[in-house]
């Protein structure tokens, strides 16, 4: 018997089979405890957690300064505002600073409340009452300010002829005065809308929240003022208060007097050659408006 074609056969079936063994081996996927697993070639970068852990940032702000019309906005869109106090207010007279564009200090944060007491506590729905723009810094007045108020009553004394006697003792009130936050820009205050306020003050106080002051109240009033504040202009037989609900407080305001004695006054809002409103009142009414661009 011829065994050479038959042992030659064998060897090629068995080599067909280590192949295929062999085939099905490196078919296999590769387990992640698998020590011996080599990375695919030039894998692509996954920046998924990195885009995440990144925080939002701010809209680029202009480098131009703040405009008087952009200023104008700001008093009109903020003051009056409630917020929620992320964190409690220092009643310090000159106001927490705040570096804009940086994390919150709460270290110094923690120093001023404890060294000139709370003005506000933490989860308070707080009231903006005030705005001073300076060359770098916005000055936010919280709650009426840090200017303290004297009791006059303590001040009092009562006398018969050339005899005064001090009041009657009395517990003295305690009045608990406002915060002032202080924005430091850094460089002279920017350009900027009532958004970009509200987000510079959202490290310490939160607007998302809150309706505005005079949401509710501006829906009892006729429709026409309804219509006149939520388009920013005044109307004759508006009030004062309906006028500052629709334009904010004036950055001017002139008394006049005719000569049939009728007093006047007159709130200016923006500055020429920008445009300018005329609004004036006879007492607490308006019976003219004008507007000069």
């Amino acid at each position: 018997m011829n065994v050479g074609p038959t042992l030659a056969l064998v060897a090629l079936l068995a080599l067909g089979a280590d192949q295929q063994t062999l085939l099905q081996f490196r078919s296999q996927p590769a387990r992640a405890s698998d020590d011996t697993s080599v990375a695919p070639a030039n894998p692509k970068p996954d920046t998924t957690t990195t885009v995440q852990a990144t925080p939002v940032q701010s809209t680029a702000r202009s480098s131009e300064p703040l405009r008087p019309e952009s200023r104008l906005l700001l008093v009109r869109y903020i003051d009056g505002e409630f917020a929620k106090a992320m964190q409690s207010l220092p009643g310090i007279k000159k106001g927490f600073k705040i570096s804009v564009g940086k994390p919150l200090n709460m270290q110094k944060l923690s120093d001023e409340l404890r060294l000139y007491g709370t003005a506000a506590s933490q989860g308070d729905t707080v009231q903006i009452t005030g705005l001073e723009v300076r060359s770098q810094e916005i000055i936010v007045q919280i709650n009426g300010g840090t200017k303290k108020h004297i009791n006059w009553r303590q001040h009092i004394q009562f006398g018969v002829g050339n005899v005064g006697t001090p009041p009657p003792a009395v517990t003295p009130l305690v009045q608990q005065t406002g915060a002032a936050l202080v924005l430091d820009y850094g460089r002279p205050v920017p350009d900027m809308s009532p958004d970009d306020l509200k987000h510079d003050l959202s490290v310490i106080l939160d607007f998302t929240k809150q309706h505005s002051a005079t949401v509710n109240w501006v829906d009892t009033l006729p429709q026409q003022f309804q219509d006149a504040i939520k388009d920013h202009r005044a109307v004759v037989g508006m009030d004062q208060e309906m006028v500052i609900a629709a334009m904010g407080r004036p950055e001017h305001k002139v008394r006049e007097k005719s000569p049939e004695g009728n007093e006047t006054e007159d709130w200016i809002y923006g500055n020429p050659p920008a445009r300018t409103t005329f609004v004036t009142f006879a007492g607490d009414t308006v019976i003219r408006v004008k507007e000069f661009n």
